[in-house]
């Protein structure tokens, strides 16, 4: 048997992003490096480089089922990541197939808003994201602006995050990555959990090459929850290598450029 038929495998369902920052792209990239066999299906196309995005294009809802059916039916995913779901039409779709196929470590990254600024999820979706696709994960990833909304409050301090985060926690059901990396003076995230919190520090890198964070991190977690790790583990390693890809400080771009995903290849 070669190492090829012992790689565990994970499903982004997500979009794509033609610069390769970000979306699908930066999902595949990442779970090649944590080691996992990658697969996706993709919600809607973009034109965008690292300055912003140009054009959406949404996937057709009837196409992503059949994506989602097809990989379901043949290579059984260990995990799945979400990252822009576009529209309550999509994420109905997306509920309904994970739903009906049980998936397992289904991670949410409930991305609104790029890094350059422009909305990658309309406002009849967020309230469908909150009813359908959060009871599903066993972790969501929101920065501190998507927790903010998802929440409902204002996030400050330390503190705001953890009553942010158990909020998030004991309305949907689901563990809770309260992202930090937007905070100037660190990079401490927080891992809610039925334990309480847990402080994950970290220094703020200075690099202002961020395009496709939330997308790496997100499926750095899905991949090492796909190979068995526990949940404050996976996101512990995960940090690890997204605070190596940005140290790596690849610079690509005129805009918000992407991270170096091979850095420890």
């Amino acid at each position: 048997m070669n190492e090829t038929t012992k790689l565990k495998t994970v499903l982004t369902i997500a979009g794509s992003d033609s610069s390769g920052g970000a979306g699908i792209q930066a999902d595949l990239k990442t779970m090649l490096a944590c080691g996992v066999y990658g697969m996706s299906a993709i919600t809607a196309l973009t034109a965008q480089n690292t300055t912003g995005v140009a054009a959406i294009e949404r996937c057709a809802p009837d196409f992503l089922a059949a994506q989602l059916d097809n990989v379901f039916t043949d290579i059984f995913p260990a995990a799945v990541k979400t990252g822009m779901v576009f529209d309550r039409e999509l994420i109905e779709v997306i509920t309904d197939r994970l739903t009906h196929y049980k998936a397992k470590n289904i991670v949410v990254d409930p991305v609104m808003v790029a890094t350059s600024g422009a909305k990658l999820l309309s406002e009849d979706a967020i309230s469908a994201l909150k009813e359908k696709l959060l009871p599903l994960a066993v972790v969501i990833t929101p920065n501190l602006r998507e927790c903010e909304v998802l929440a409902d409050r204002e996030i400050h301090s330390h503190h705001d995050m953890e009553q942010a985060a158990q909020k998030l926690y004991e309305t949907y059901g689901c563990n809770v990555l309260c992202k930090g990396g937007h905070r100037r003076m660190d990079a401490d995230d927080l891992l809610y959990t039925a334990d309480g919190s847990l402080w994950l520090n970290g220094e703020h890198i200075d690099n202002p090459n961020t395009h496709g964070t939330g997308c790496t991190l997100s499926s750095a977690i899905a991949s090492n929850l796909a190979k068995g790790e526990e949940l404050s583990t996976a996101v512990k390693n995960a940090k690890a290598y997204i605070t190596g890809a940005l140290q790596a400080g690849l610079n690509l771009g005129h805009g918000a450029g992407p991270l170096h995903h091979g850095w420890a290849i």
